[in-house]
């Protein structure tokens, strides 16, 4: 019953008692921190301590799980790291692993083969548990398996961050993708520009779902850096890798509201506060580029991801076809349009990431006018951009947002509380398959390197919400990215009936099988906005409807 489901289970005779006496035994120094995060998990649901010791769960690492082959990365690296070996036996519990992670995926494979009660924060019985015994081999498809997190859009604190990468570790996911700025606002503190959390971190109002008329609350929030430090290491304890983007040149309002001189027109802007994409973009002054470079330099002290996304999305270029500046820049350097302009913009970023040992992720519009040397490319306009940068010699993130973007709505029904983009029910996330069919078969699906989901938030303004778009197709979409590409609706279907439970427990406010319940509309999402009197007159029919 395992989400996601392992390569290789094997049921074996008889079964071992789990306990609170249970020890845990260490067999390797470097799984100590694997350790750790075990008794911290554990402990709540259980009351086990797992005291040092042999007899109970023992953790090592497995030299021949090291050399097998594992996820694919592109490059032939870490093969076999996350790989690991589950043996529950009538004398013991033992994890053999290829490295650490291996180890870590491990102890979530275990974590499910306990009573999804075991989840809570409080142990509700104690124990002992039987576990039947099992022998499971498992290993990833693709190494980057990954979620993103728009905080811009609407911000989440960084207690619902922290709750999202426990949930994570949970599915075996391992990359946080953090949409940390856009026209809507800057969430993370860049000190040598105070004024980009000072003035950018905050909007009049928000438009509520896609409706025209604004909320008229004021919204905003930012990170600090020691929060940055906090999340990345949480996430690292968990073997999640924090994957910063700071969206330049377009997506780029809240940046020139606090300073407008990086702008192309020179006007006082404020922070947007309707989605859609804005004309206003960075001007392509030494200044400007000054500006970025020096906000990166703090984007990598605060992020040790080897790979930072510098966006490069939906870049509108009116402003530089309008600009004497840009076109005289264009002018200085031969460039034939607008496009080329950007690449060469994105190129001194990449220039600059890669003077700190940092390479550049962009969405798949920085194909246009040619990608900076050794660029990843996240490709969410359908497959075009996957199979072309592939096919170039780039590695390759898919997230087509018609078939992985968990804000788009689950049915056609009239009550889904975010009724945005078209219907994506969590079977045909399941079915997603990351390697395009035109890459299948080829040397260019080996760039193909894993895929991401997306949480966009225009229309998911609190974490209730982010729960209920989000599961329970990430548990789906974990399988897409960890299994096999061959994969048993029927069987997902059944193990996910069981996971749901487990969900329960973790305080996961999913969406329910049989859709949306008339309680969890919200104001102001459906449509249009509704009056306080429409709203409580709503709430009274639903109370009637629950008794």
């Amino acid at each position: 019953m395992i989400i996601p489901t392992p390569s290789r289970s094997s049921p074996r005779p008889g079964s071992y008692a789990l306990g609170p006496d249970t020890p845990l035994h260490v067999a390797d120094p470097a799984l100590a921190p694997v350790a750790r995060v075990l008794r911290e998990q554990l402990l709540p649901g259980t009351g086990c301590t797992l005291p040092p010791g042999r007899g109970g769960i023992e953790l090592g690492l497995d030299a021949e799980l090291a050399a097998a082959a594992g996820a694919r990365t592109g490059d032939g690296t870490g093969a076999g790291a996350e790989a690991y070996r589950l043996t529950v036996a009538p004398d013991g519990i033992r994890i053999a692993a290829g490295g650490p992670a291996g180890a870590f995926y491990g102890v979530q494979s275990l974590r499910q083969l306990l009573p999804p009660h075991t989840l809570r924060r409080t142990a509700l019985d104690e124990g002992p548990w039987e576990l039947g015994c099992v022998e499971i081999e498992d290993r990833p498809r693709f190494a980057w398996r990954g979620v993103l997190l728009d905080v811009a859009r609407h911000f989440f604190t960084k207690r619902d961050v922290l709750r999202l990468l426990d949930q994570m570790a949970l599915h075996k996911l391992n990359v946080l993708h953090l949409h940390l700025t856009d026209d809507q606002g800057w969430r993370l503190e860049i000190r040598r520009y105070p004024r980009l959390t000072e003035v950018g971190s905050w909007r009049t109002e928000s438009q509520p779902g896609w409706n025209d008329t604004g909320d008229g609350r004021p919204h905003g929030g930012y990170y600090t850096q020691d929060d940055v430090r906090e999340i990345v290491a949480y996430a690292a304890a968990r073997h999640i890798l924090v994957v910063p983007e700071v969206d330049v040149p377009g997506h780029t309002r809240a940046a020139l509201a606090a300073y407008p001189e990086l702008g192309n027109t020179g006007e006082q802007l404020r922070v947007a506060t309707g989605w859609g994409v804005k004309p206003d973009i960075l001007n392509v002054s030494d200044a400007t580029l000054d500006f970025v470079r020096r906000v990166f330099d703090e984007v990598v002290e605060l992020f040790p991801s080897p790979i930072i996304s510098v966006g490069g999305d939906e870049c509108p270029k009116d402003q530089w076809k309008a600009s004497p500046a840009a076109q005289a820049r264009m002018a200085e350097l031969g460039l034939r349009n607008e496009d080329e302009l950007q690449s060469w913009f994105l190129r001194q970023v990449s220039d600059h990431l890669r003077a700190h040992g940092r390479q550049l992720l962009g969405w798949d519009e920085i194909l246009e006018g040619g990608p900076p040397p050794a660029a990843t490319v996240v490709s969410w306009r359908d497959n075009h951009g996957a199979v072309r940068a592939a096919r170039e010699g780039h590695r390759v993130i898919t997230s087509p947002a018609r078939r992985v973007y968990l804000d788009y709505r689950a049915s056609d029904s009239p009550d889904e509380p975010v009724p945005v983009g078209t219907v994506l029910p969590v079977e045909e996330v399941h079915a997603f398959e990351p390697v395009p069919a035109e890459l299948a078969g080829t040397p260019a699906a080996d760039l193909v390197i894993g895929a991401q989901c997306g949480l966009w938030t225009e229309a998911i303004d609190n974490v209730r919400a982010l729960d209920y778009q989000a599961f329970p197709r990430l548990s789906a979409f974990a399988e897409t990215v960890w299994c096999a590409a061959e994969r048993d609706p029927a069987d997902f279907a059944e193990r996910l009936a069981h996971h749901l439970r487990r969900l329960e427990a973790l305080g996961v406010e999913y969406r329910r099988p049989e859709g949306p319940r008339p309680w969890q509309r919200r104001p102001g999402v459906r449509g249009r906005p509704v009056t306080m009197a429409e709203y409580l007159a709503e709430v009274e029919a639903d109370t009637r409807n629950i008794r």
